[in-house]
């Protein structure tokens, strides 16, 4: 079923600045001035003729005006709605997304007004509160900045950088010719054409790594206990580095990132996308996630990777003639600390802290090597389908267990029906799990499961009544 276009404040906009009635909007177009005024107030869709009569009247650029919302500025927006400082304000999500449509760089200007608010009203919290360690605080945004500037950097991206997946696909083709495995094609061409050596080391030769690239002696050094998928990827992204280390730099200037440490790191993580294309190219992996209704251990046996780098590269489908579901992927360890997360569509996620303990991604450490499914729903009742697994990513050995961490994977519930997870189940008829971002920003009452107390709300206590929740507190006033 095609999805119809619903992009009224977009026209309206593009007619304001053509400086035309919708009368004279609509003669231009040979419509009716009601066809438009329904259209601009989202009552109407725009039709395929319609959009091909803009962009001959106008010489416009259709694609851009019928590319989907920035959900992720819409999540974002909605958020910051949420925020006691606006007084318990309802706003409708299709308000919301109006917004976003209409005026996204005012959006995108109101946000980052709300974030400073926010870091001022917490350095005031900090200097008034005397158990907050000011100077903790101040150390741990110091440290985390690096990783927050390349996922805002990703984010921008909207996690696709077509120049790379390009280039990786055009240098598989060159690299299999003649039949041989992409893994062999890798090291041939690192020991072939860059003369390098490549050795698998005891563990105890390398005990604080996995990969090493020895420049003096021309050798690139790997850890007995990575897993092969594991050193299959980190040839490929030495590979990338050395032959496409130009194109990688290029985009890191063009992106404007100056800060040193800054730089290293949207280096790194630009070679680690080459990697996962050259290893999954676009277009065969795109085609195999929609023969395998996105069955990730059936497409890490397919292209001989593992489930995680698998699970990320599904988050970067995003080329606009050939999208992907649009997931969100999240990454934690025992204790609930997120390493790694991206979002394709509207999840939730916080800068700081671990995520909800209701999802059961957290069960996941209890039954390792089983994937589980979840209908989850947000505060501001967003509904999603969740995949999550727990995986090693290294192997251990005696007195030194490997690592074990849990992949969480997703989309909105609309996307249900194209998993192969939820072939069986009608979703519709599925009551969701209420969870929260985390406790710090939930305000959900009475959770059995919470934590910490919310931030921003007054906390409540009454001697004669113990609540399901120790952590009771007022609830949001509206207006």
């Amino acid at each position: 079923m095609k999805k119809k276009l619903i992009i009224g404040p977009r026209v309206k906009r593009l007619r304001a600045q053509l400086g035309l009635t919708q009368a004279e909007f609509a003669r231009r177009l040979d419509v009716s001035a009601t066809y438009i005024n329904l259209i601009e107030r989202n009552q109407r869709p725009v039709s395929a003729t319609v959009l091909l009569k803009l962009a001959e009247e106008f010489d416009i650029n259709v694609a851009e005006l019928a590319q989907d919302l920035d959900a992720s500025l819409v999540n974002e927006l909605v958020s910051a709605l949420r925020h006691p400082v606006f007084g318990g304000v309802q706003v409708s999500k299709s308000e919301v997304e109006d917004l976003v449509g209409a005026s996204p760089d005012a959006i995108k200007a109101f946000l980052r007004l709300h974030e400073r608010y926010r870091e001022l009203a917490l350095s005031t919290y900090s200097d008034a509160n005397h158990l907050a360690d000011r100077e903790k605080v101040e150390i741990l945004e110091e440290s985390s900045r690096p990783v927050e500037t390349i996922r805002q950097f990703v984010h921008e991206q909207s996690n696709y950088f077509p120049e790379l997946d390009e280039a990786a696909s055009q240098f598989r083709k060159t690299l299999v010719l003649g039949g041989k495995q992409i893994d062999v094609a890798i090291q041939d061409r690192l020991e072939d054409q860059h003369k390098l050596r490549i050795r698998v080391l005891p563990s105890s030769a390398m005990p604080s790594s996995f990969t090493y690239f020895d420049r003096h002696r021309s050798g690139i050094d790997i850890s007995e206990l990575l897993h092969p998928t594991g050193r299959q990827f980190q040839l490929a992204f030495q590979l990338g580095f050395l032959e496409y280390r130009d194109l990688i730099e290029r985009i890191v200037v063009e992106s404007g990132i100056t800060d040193e440490s800054t730089v290293g790191l949207a280096r790194v993580s630009l070679a680690n996308y080459f990697a996962a294309a050259l290893l999954m190219p676009y277009d065969a992996f795109l085609k195999a996630c929609e023969d395998t209704r996105y069955d990730v251990d059936l497409l890490s046996h397919r292209f001989g990777t593992s489930f995680e780098q698998t699970a990320h590269r599904l988050t970067t489908l995003q080329k606009p003639d050939a999208r992907g579901i649009p997931f969100f992927f999240l990454r934690i360890d025992a204790a609930g600390n997120v390493s790694k997360r991206f979002s394709a569509g509207r999840f939730h996620f916080s800068k700081f802290g671990g995520a909800c303990p209701r999802w059961n991604i957290h069960r996941t450490f209890e039954q390792p090597g089983e994937t589980l499914t979840q209908l989850i729903q947000m505060p501001d009742d967003t509904t999603y389908v969740s995949i999550s697994k727990a995986i090693t990513r290294s192997r251990g050995h005696y007195g030194h267990p490997p690592a074990r961490v849990a992949i969480g994977l997703g989309c909105d519930q609309a996307y249900a029906e194209n998993l192969v997870y939820f072939e069986h189940l009608k979703v519709e008829d599925q009551i969701p799990t209420p969870i929260g971002v985390n406790c710090y920003l939930c305000d959900r009452q009475n959770c059995e499961s919470r934590a910490h107390a919310p931030l921003n709300r007054k906390l409540k206590f009454d001697a004669h009544a113990r609540g399901i929740s120790v952590y009771e507190f007022e609830p949001v006033r509206t207006k």
